[in-house]
């Protein structure tokens, strides 16, 4: 099976900076676009920032220049480092990944989500 464990949510004010992570484990063989969304009380889930196996990138324009996603392939985990949050900004960020794994003799790709993490930010 596999999992992916988010840290990094919590309580910040207005102006100020949170880092996010999510690790992957279980019987990986490839780790192929990570991304982070979220979902705010009432709204639906949207894609905040993604970023391919070979690096690149793409962001929602109301985090463009403010949040940074970045990946690091030996330890199969995804960072979102966000700057100059805004109370808009409050919702549960969950982490998503496509990963292809190894199931018995079968080699199978599949979607996969995080459980979410809180993001608070008052103004």
């Amino acid at each position: 099976q596999v999992q992916l464990v988010e840290s990094g949510g919590g309580l910040v004010q207005a102006g100020g900076s949170l880092r996010l992570s999510c690790a992957a484990s279980g019987s990986i063989v490839r780790i192929n676009a990570m991304a982070w969304y979220r979902q705010a009380p009432g709204k639906q889930r949207e894609l905040v920032a993604s970023i391919t196996s070979g690096g690149s990138t793409n962001y929602a324009d109301s985090v463009k220049g403010r949040f940074t996603i970045s990946r690091d392939n030996a330890k199969n985990t995804v960072y979102l480092q966000m700057n100059s949050l805004k109370p808009e900004d409050t919702a549960v960020y969950y982490c998503n990944a496509e990963i292809t794994r190894q199931v018995v003799w079968a080699i199978t790709t599949n979607n996969y989500w995080g459980q979410g993490t809180q993001v608070t930010v008052s103004s």
